[in-house]
């Protein structure tokens, strides 16, 4: 299992989200916790690290994963219309 860091931005997006998107979010995030690349995983091309997305309704979680260390570090959290800005 990888361990999970949250940036500032997603910490902040969380606080700011009701209890079912959270559940939801949290869900998405325990999958990925066992398993770093799920299924509906997708490749971000055009940022310089190598980031990951999977989807969660109409938002998108950004995350890179460190496989030496088992880390995964969720970049950010937001709707699709705002989250590659």
């Amino acid at each position: 299992m990888y361990s999970v860091e949250y940036s500032q931005q997603a910490r902040k997006f969380l606080k700011s989200c009701n209890r079912i998107l959270i559940q939801r979010i949290f869900q998405k995030i325990d999958r990925i916790q066992n398993e770093p690349v799920i299924p509906d995983t997708k490749v971000i091309q055009g940022f310089s690290e190598r980031l990951y997305r999977v989807r969660v309704g109409e938002y998108r979680i950004l995350y890179e994963v460190d496989y030496s260390l088992k880390m995964i570090g969720i970049v950010k959290i937001d709707k699709r219309s705002r989250v590659y800005d």
